[in-house]
């Protein structure tokens, strides 16, 4: 095409003086996938709409156009066909795509379609240029998924024009597209636009085997601030604590409002232990703020749970689960503190809708009920040599630390010795030095519901029971399993017209299990005197059975003074299980 024939068709018209284009907030796309304009919290950054894809077969007019754009403001980028267009339109979205309707291979209207079923970042305007005015034409392009046409021949102030007006509806669009992903009082991500970054972390991790972390938060006592300074001072604090976390935060990660006065924060490509290292300066940094409201200078802690991705973790939701399983620790241990994942062994899942749960069980019921007594707590100055003794003496994996007054103040397992045992000086460390400090407890009158609840939410095995301080017992999965059990084959026998054996008193079943040891003893001597082929397989078993006589006895100690236990008994596999 001649330069002539050129400005026939562009028709440029150098008088018409270009305004400067209109800046955008930064919005949030109509697409599902848009993850990276998310970073890092779904706040809104200010952006422009400048990002343009020119596809034509002419260099000539492409070159054109790209002039005035680029006089107008805009970024250019050229295409020189509908494919090539496309491949660019994959890899780095513009905000505006310029088409040519005749161009070989992939055509305009074809152009639109194809970018029209792509997941991108965000919404692209389409606009076709053409020669092909007759309605069938426009009502064509248009089906294919253009917004807009432009006829030719093109002028310069109507090609500006038109992108102004692009402009606008982009503006309109992405508004209230960050009106509907974000939350409206802090800016943060919505719950449901932070799964969806999730999910393509959560994947991308898997496939490139990179760590990933989720942090879970929630503020400490945040209802004691809206019932007594009231819910704008509340909404102060969140918003206080959601800048805090902004500034606290990578480009990369992701930061949610997850609810009320929860908030949930996705670290990419950091392990549990950085996650940790990150959540305690955060903590500190919260708890150091002073918020001024209401003449009054206000400080807030948060209670965090951290939890990396295992290789276990099967699904994003389990991830946050755990996050939040550990944020659940961390609230019951004293809060203002961090909790990892780690204390959890393994995952378990109940069903507290079950439907053939046909009445309530707890009614009436408390942790002194069914806990197990707590026979002799450790002090803090024995050794472990002592210590790993007394667990291997009395078949426990864990005791509570005790002060010299009684009160708790920690607690100490198999897997805390294992840090000292390899070398001879930390046989005659005092386990102070290696038992953990945050325990989770509950009071002896606290509802059965309320632990049994908590450890099937969590994957811990045990609580321990205090009474002002002073360890009493131990409530744990097995002492919930051998309570409940014994209540419903009381029931149960009740029901067909029989006697249950839990109608005998403690002191009966205690001395039951008395009888049972000498029994058990004589067969033991006897074995012993004939020395049989499979002694060892018998005096295994023999063991065991003692060790259940043992474990009853214990069980059905504090039954005697209890009224719930005068019929059920109680107890758990070991002093602490």
């Amino acid at each position: 095409m001649s330069e002539a024939q050129t400005n026939r068709v562009l028709a440029p018209e150098g008088s018409t003086a270009a305004r400067p284009v209109v800046d955008l907030e930064q919005g949030l796309s109509g697409q599902t996938d848009d993850i990276f304009s998310l970073r890092p919290s779904g706040a809104t950054t200010p952006i422009q709409v400048r990002n343009v894809l020119v596809a034509d077969d002419d260099d000539l007019i492409r070159k054109i156009l790209a002039r005035w754009l680029t006089r107008a403001g805009y970024n250019v980028r050229e295409a020189a066909n509908g494919t090539e267009a496309l491949q660019m339109v994959r890899e780095e979205p513009p905000d505006i795509v310029i088409t040519d309707w005749e161009m070989p291979g992939v055509e305009g209207p074809q152009l639109c379609h194809e970018i029209r079923q792509l997941r991108l970042q965000h919404y692209v305007y389409l606009l076709i240029l053409t020669s092909r005015n007759e309605p069938k034409w426009v009502v064509e392009g248009l089906e294919s998924g253009a917004d807009d046409f432009l006829s030719k021949p093109i002028r310069e102030a109507e090609l500006v024009a038109r992108l102004r007006a692009a402009a606008r509806i982009l503006e309109g669009e992405r508004k209230l597209q960050q009106l509907a992903r974000t939350d409206p009082l802090t800016g943060l991500l919505s719950q449901r636009s932070f799964y969806e970054i999730l999910y393509y972390e959560f994947h991308q991790a898997r496939r490139t085997k990179r760590p990933l972390s989720c942090v879970m938060l929630d503020l400490d006592f945040f209802k004691r601030i809206n019932d007594v300074y009231g819910h704008p001072v509340g909404d102060v604090v969140l918003k206080v604590a959601a800048e805090t976390l902004l500034r606290s935060c990578r480009q990369s990660d992701v930061v949610a409002r997850y609810g009320g006065e929860e908030f949930c924060v996705l670290l990419p490509e950091t392990t549990e232990e950085q996650a940790v290292n990150w959540a305690e300066r955060f903590r500190a940094t919260l708890r150091a703020a002073e918020i001024d409201v209401a003449d009054k200078k206000l400080t807030v802690t948060c209670s965090i749970g951290v939890s990396g991705l295992y290789e276990d973790t099967l699904t994003p939701e389990q991830l946050v689960d755990q996050a939040d399983q550990a944020l659940l620790c961390a609230k019951r241990t004293g809060r203002d503190r961090v909790v990892t994942y780690q204390t959890v062994n393994q995952n378990v899942e109940f069903n507290l809708d079950d439907p053939h749960r046909r009445h309530d069980l707890f009614e009436g019921i408390l942790a002194e009920h069914v806990m197990t007594p707590i026979v002799a707590p450790l002090q803090g100055d024995e050794t472990v040599e002592h210590v790993a003794a007394y667990f291997l003496r009395s078949r426990i994996s864990s005791a509570p630390v005790v002060n010299e007054n009684g009160q708790l103040v920690g607690i100490v397992s198999e897997k805390d010795l294992m840090e000292a045992i390899t070398s001879s000086e930390g046989w005659n460390r005092p386990i102070s030095e290696l038992m953990r400090p945050h325990v989770i407890t509950y009071p002896a009158d606290t509802p059965v519901r309320v632990i049994y609840e908590f450890l099937c939410r969590v994957a811990m095995r045990r609580v321990i029971i205090t009474d002002q301080g002073v360890p009493v017992g131990a409530v744990s999965r097995a002492s919930l399993l051998r309570w409940f059990r014994n209540l419903v084959l009381s029931e149960r026998a009740r029901a067909n017209g029989q006697q249950p054996a839990t109608d005998k008193t403690a002191e009966d079943i205690i001395q039951d299990a008395l009888n049972q040891i000498a029994r058990e003893r004589d067969k033991m001597e006897r074995k012993l005197a004939e020395k049989p082929a499979d002694l060892p397989a018998y005096l295994v078993g023999a063991a065991s059975r003692l060790q259940e006589l043992a474990v009853d006895i214990l069980a059905f100690a504090s039954a005697v003074q209890n009224p719930f236990g005068e019929q059920f008994g109680c107890g758990a596999s070991s002093v602490i299980d």
